[in-house]
């Protein structure tokens, strides 16, 4: 199985600007290359794009994702240092959703005191979810 560019960024879902840079930055290994030096992608290598856009949606940094991948090809190290970057990203995610709730009940009441108050009036720049933005963007 070899994949140009375009076919593994199809497979993957990855933006070829991406996948480039991943390559650049030494987080996904380089492609073979044919003699007029286009990309070949392999099955490891999609097996490891994968991995990391995984690791990316569960919200591990670039470095961390390159750490991981070390990590996972180094038969003598320990499984704990894994388990202290998940434990350390799983408090950032749930930091995340307790910030979005917060955000979500906020907007709520935004827009119910709108609903209630000035919808349909004839400009946006009199809408009280406008006004509370504005107000909040300042005093934070």
């Amino acid at each position: 199985m070899a994949l140009s560019i375009g076919e593994f960024s199809k497979a993957t879902g990855c933006a070829i600007e991406t996948i480039r840079y991943y390559e650049r930055e030494g987080i996904i290994s380089k492609p073979s290359r044919t003699l007029g030096g286009h990309r070949l992608y392999s099955k490891a290598n999609l097996q490891q794009m994968r991995f990391v856009l995984k690791a990316r949606q569960m919200g591990f940094s670039l470095v961390e994702v390159k750490e991981l991948l070390n990590l996972s090809q180094d038969s003598e190290q320990p499984c704990q240092e894994v388990l202290v970057m998940a434990d350390r990203n799983l408090d950032a995610i749930q930091k995340k959703i307790d910030q979005l709730a917060s955000f979500k009940e906020e907007l709520k009441g935004l827009t119910s005191t709108c609903k209630n108050c000035c919808a349909g009036k004839s400009s946006a720049s009199e809408c009280n979810i406008i006004e509370a933005m504005h107000s909040l963007a300042y005093s934070a």
